[in-house]
């Protein structure tokens, strides 16, 4: 098959996008790979594979790569005097851009409205997925728990009644922004680190130790695909700088140890989770346990290098989910309503 890895895009987590994509690159087989790079002025670059360094970003060589655009067709070289308009050969677009223009929803959007298949979330899993009030709401209602928290905009008054705690930019992921706050001194700074990040925030008890646990997979055919379960090795707080490495991970994690009632308590939170909300993506789902009890801490819509370090087979996985891909309903257009009212009214 013929695949689009399309990565970068306006965001905080650009770079690690980028880290992303090449590792991609060495771990996706079978399939016939075309790189597409979204930079930061929203302009579509298709980038040789031989060329797919992380240098050639960093030094903007990336602009010297053929420049390409998008329409319902999919993506295509403009022609000039000299040449021809050329169609980029892609069947189903990947996508590994994380944060802003990839995991809020926006790449999605574009897709779908151009009718280009794509493995990614769906517009409306990004908008849950990459909000962390919604996602919270959201795993409420579909009754997985999730830590206690207070949610404070720029405008407010932030105020804290146990120390220590954790404040969280309430829209980036890989631990941007994010500080472990131990008394009142500290508060001000986080929350001015985090409101760098964000116009929202929120504050969660910080659990020294807790135990936590990473659990990726999708649905092919109507049935869930698990990846083994990880537990993260991390000192008190798993920062950016360990989190980063994930995205250029392509080696497979150690199963952690976990007791059978916790490993079906993961999977069935998991379950609940995905629904039919995340078809059509490979998500990671990150998870605290206290007591026995299993609390959602976040969801990775588009995890880093797609989480392939957690399958025992990624590619049998990746290519089932590439050929289980929900397809949208034609909406018919009859224009029944509009005639009936010209025929009533002759207009």
């Amino acid at each position: 098959m013929k695949l689009g890895i399309i990565f970068g895009g306006l965001s905080y987590e650009h770079e690690i996008s980028i880290v992303s994509a090449i590792a991609v690159k060495d771990v996706i087989k079978n399939h016939n790979l075309s790189f597409i790079f979204l930079d930061e002025n929203r302009d579509f670059y298709l980038i040789p594979n031989d060329k797919m360094k992380s240098k050639l970003f960093s030094s903007g060589d990336y602009k010297k790569c053929e420049k390409i655009d998008i329409d319902k067709n999919g993506f295509f070289t403009k022609g000039g005097f000299f040449s021809k308009e050329k169609r980029v050969d892609i069947e189903i677009v990947v996508s590994t851009m994380h944060g802003g223009d990839g995991e809020d929803g926006i790449l999605s959007s574009l897709l779908d409205f151009y009718n280009i298949p794509f493995m990614a979330p769906r517009t409306e899993a990004c908008v849950v997925s990459s909000n962390k009030y919604l996602t919270k709401s959201y795993a409420s209602e579909c009754g997985v728990k999730t830590i206690d928290f207070r949610y404070f905009t720029k405008n407010d008054k932030v105020k804290v009644d146990k120390y220590p705690c954790i404040v969280k930019p309430v829209k980036l992921g890989s631990s941007i922004g994010v500080s472990v706050v131990n008394d009142e001194k500290e508060l001000d700074y986080a929350c001015d680190v985090a409101f760098e990040f964000d116009d929202a925030i929120i504050i969660e008890p910080f659990i020294p130790g807790v135990k936590e646990y990473n659990l990726a997979g999708c649905k092919v055919n109507g049935e869930f695909q698990f990846s083994i379960i990880e537990e993260p090795q991390k000192g008190d707080f798993l920062d950016f700088d360990k989190k980063y490495l994930d995205f250029a991970r392509t080696s497979t994690a150690q199963k952690a140890l976990v007791e059978d009632k916790i490993d079906a308590k993961l999977k069935q939170a998991f379950e609940k989770i995905y629904n039919t909300i995340f078809e059509g993506s490979l998500i990671r789902c990150d998870f605290f346990v206290v007591n026995d009890e299993v609390y959602l801490n976040e969801i990775n819509s588009i995890p880093g290098s797609l989480a392939n370090y957690l399958f025992e087979d990624f590619n049998k996985t990746f290519d089932g989910l590439l050929n289980s891909l929900p397809t949208k309903k034609k909406v018919p257009i009859s224009y029944e309503y509009v005639n009936k009212i010209h025929a009533n009214k002759g207009k």
